[in-house]
């Protein structure tokens, strides 16, 4: 029997892997019935009495002071200052069990009481229970609660949450009891998610009048920083103008005059500050990305059939789903989005180029028709500047063209803008720091790398650096404080390549490539990030999608579109609050 046994294995490793969850467990309500508990925690009339040694193992403050020699470790009796007595309590039944339960009663003291004890987990989870629970009512106390507690994800978490739903939160009570250098701060952001300025314009106001006695004073420094010229004529002379609190200051009277001659006096406007006349831009809003028209699958680039099939995608839900069809098949379509609606203008139906326009209205789901442009195009440009839509070069069925038109959706007009300095089909066409840009192209002999942009206030166009590559057909979009030119056709190959422009330096970047090949690709910013939607890649016509994170400088594929392959015109309509 001995001999047998010498043939086994010597060491025997023997477990019990959940004795430390059941020893807690039994510490735990050793405590509950008061034995052998070493030291007792108190918050003015209330004690709590527990392990030394279990709040050491599960409390980094405790471990500290317990295991250094500090004079509270030899204390039978800790007094615990400026602690919520119940959130306390609540911790070091933690330190025992593990649990906890968080609500809007004691998230704040769990959270106060977290950081103090240097329970990183804990102030992380309080953090993302008021994260997903921010209100118009509320971000403006958590905004400044996290500030106080030094949580700067929940800090920039409530700032993008008050800059995307600003005019909800201006009618709250927190913001109407805002100091002042806090309004001052909200309205000078560029990133603030409004229709039109004229919302910031009665914001500001209602908070004036809510303690009009001492804060009158303020106006005129408040309106400075409103970009009073790009509201209406009307809004001007109606509402602003005749207010009592504008009408009583002279330097008041003088911004108004200022903004009425940006309308009156168009060759006065280059002398304006330039954040007067920028529009603001929340890129961070989330929005429903609808793919246009485009063609269906074929074995090359040029064949297949020109679609009136029209398509969104919610990239939150990472999904597409089918809404109305146009009323006109568009492949190489232009799609602009202007309060809320969705334009479809101009395109190739199959047989010839358009110069007609629908738009859509995503509430009603119907398309409706409105005046045409001046010239049959497709393959062009379309942008929205101060609420304009303008498009840019493309096709007419003979030549590529320079010639823009803007369309004024108040009147229902298109007039004729100043050309470009070069013929461009197929071009990337993006708004960028209150400009038009326009990249690369083909003029039907040569592909470009060239870039200009349109000054709106001169009405006139300059040309800036060159892309790194020359390219048509490419994707074009702007994000925060970059515009980014994407894939397309380089005359030799379809290319993946991306690369971004910075104003400051007048430079353009290589950044990260897409995983995809893509020519006459659509691309869009949406929530802070690019969707790249559709292409070619020199075999055939994709119905792919890829989402560009600048934070992570990466990649991603998403849910591809169920209805379309090939070169869709794309537009992102915001959710906006109501």
């Amino acid at each position: 029997m001995v001999d047998d046994m010498e043939e086994l294995e010597d060491l025997v490793h023997f477990s019990v892997s959940d004795l430390p969850s059941r020893g807690y467990s039994v510490m735990e309500e050793i405590r509950r019935q008061g034995k052998l508990c070493d030291v007792t925690l108190k918050v003015g009339d209330h004690k709590f009495s527990a392990h030394r040694i279990v709040l050491a193992a599960s409390i980094p403050y405790f471990h500290a002071m317990f295991t250094n020699d500090m004079m509270e470790c030899k204390q039978d009796e800790i007094v615990m200052q400026g602690m919520d007595p119940s959130a306390l309590e609540m911790l070091i039944n933690f330190a025992y069990n593990g649990c906890l339960a968080i609500d809007q009663q004691n998230v704040q003291s769990l959270l106060i009481g977290a950081s103090f004890l240097q329970l990183q987990n804990i102030k992380d989870a309080c953090c993302t229970f008021l994260k997903e629970r921010l209100h118009p009512k509320n971000c403006l106390g958590v905004r400044q609660f996290a500030e106080t507690m030094m949580c700067s994800v929940l800090y920039e978490a409530a700032n993008h949450f008050i800059h995307q739903h600003f005019v909800e939160v201006s009618v709250s009570e927190e913001f109407l009891a805002l100091p002042f250098e806090d309004v001052l701060e909200l309205v000078t952001r560029d990133d603030l998610n409004v229709k039109s300025e004229e919302q910031v314009f009665e914001a500001a106001l209602a908070w004036v009048r809510h303690d009009r006695e001492n804060r009158e004073s303020c106006v005129p420094e408040v309106l400075c920083q409103i970009r009073l010229p790009l509201c209406r004529p009307q809004f001007l002379t109606d509402r602003v103008q005749q207010d009592d609190l504008i009408r009583c200051s002279h330097k008041c009277r003088d911004l108004v005059d200022e903004a009425k001659d940006y309308h009156l006096m168009p060759e006065r406007r280059p002398h304006l500050p330039a954040y007067k006349t920028r529009p603001r831009c929340c890129t961070s809003i989330a929005g429903l990305i609808y793919a246009v028209g485009g063609l269906n699958s074929a074995a090359n680039f040029y064949a297949g059939d020109s679609l009136n099939v029209v398509e969104v995608f919610d990239p939150v839900a990472n999904c597409w789903e089918r809404c109305q069809p146009m009323t006109t098949a568009r492949s190489r379509v232009g799609v602009a989005v202007v309060n809320g609606l969705l334009y479809a203008i101009g395109g190739y139906d199959g047989q010839s180029r358009l110069s007609t326009v629908e738009v859509y209205n995503p509430d009603t789901d119907t398309w409706t028709k409105v005046a045409s442009m001046n010239s049959k195009r497709s393959a062009m440009g379309t942008v929205v500047l101060d609420g304009q839509i303008y498009v840019c070069g493309g096709y007419d069925g003979n030549s590529s063209l320079n010639s823009v038109e803007c369309y004024s959706p108040e009147a229902d007009r298109w007039t004729i803008a100043t050309p470009m300095n070069s013929n461009r089909s197929a071009a990337g066409v993006t708004v960028f720091e209150g400009r038009i840009y326009v990249s690369g192209g083909h003029d039907g002999l040569q592909i470009f790398n060239t870039v200009e942009y349109y000054n709106p206030h001169t009405a006139s166009w300059h040309p800036v650096a060159n892309m790194l590559n020359k390219r048509c057909r490419h994707g074009a979009a702007s994000l925060g404080s970059q515009m980014y030119a994407c894939g397309g056709y380089d005359g030799s190959g379809f290319l993946s390549i991306a690369e971004v422009y910075s104003s400051v330096a007048d430079q353009w970047y290589l950044i990260i490539p897409m995983n995809t090949r893509r020519s006459r690709v659509s691309l869009v910013a949406n929530c802070g990030r690019l969707y790249a939607v559709g292409g070619y890649d020199g075999q055939s016509n994709l119905n792919s999608v890829e989402m560009y994170d600048p934070e992570t400088n990466s990649w991603t594929f998403m849910a591809p579109m169920v209805c379309h392959e090939g070169g869709v015109g794309v537009g992102c309509i915001p959710l906006l609050p109501a």
